[in-house]
């Protein structure tokens, strides 16, 4: 009876040889067979996900790069934009200093032309007044005397009386 168990116990022994030996083949087997594709497929899984962030953080930053450059062309425009409107409001100050100026000339130009036609209206108004008043004197001298006064006597009586009626002259 006695040995009874350590048979019992050589054959677990055996057994347990047997299992090793299979566990050992088994292993050899997976890491031939399944453990370098393993590796391999965990291998390319972290590079993948390494690539993606590498990725992700250059898009990041090229994305804030080019939110920089459109808020710098945003900036860039608006300056741009208050240097046009100033440029414009200049120009239309010089225009209408240029059309006031033009304007005061024309004004200028008309004035003096009419003060010129209102002077010479004087002027002719003032030769046929005189012609007029030349005529009725002598035919009030005419009638006064009664005859017909002769060119000289004309002449003496209108010179005479224009010298009467002109206010510039001192009698």
């Amino acid at each position: 009876m006695h040995f009874q168990p350590i048979i019992g116990m050589s054959l677990e022994i055996g057994d347990m040889l047997y299992y090793l030996v299979l566990f050992a083949v088994l292993m050899l087997l997976v890491a031939k067979f399944a453990w370098g594709p393993v590796m391999d497929m965990m291998e390319k899984r972290r590079q993948k996900i390494s690539d993606d962030l590498d990725n992700a953080e250059k898009s990041r930053t090229e994305a804030a790069q080019m939110a920089q450059e459109r808020e710098e062309a945003l900036k860039n425009s608006k300056a741009d934009a208050v240097e046009i409107i100033a440029t414009a409001k200049t120009n239309g100050e010089t225009q209408k200093n240029l059309i006031l100026a033009d304007a005061n000339t024309a004004a200028k130009d008309i004035k003096q032309k009419a003060d010129l036609a209102a002077e010479k209206a004087k002027q002719d108004a003032l030769a046929s007044a005189q012609t007029q008043v030349a005529d009725l004197s002598v035919a009030i001298a005419e009638k006064l005397i009664q005859k017909e006064l002769t060119t000289a006597d004309q002449t003496n009586l209108i010179d005479s009386f224009i010298k009467g009626l002109d206010p510039n002259e001192t009698k």
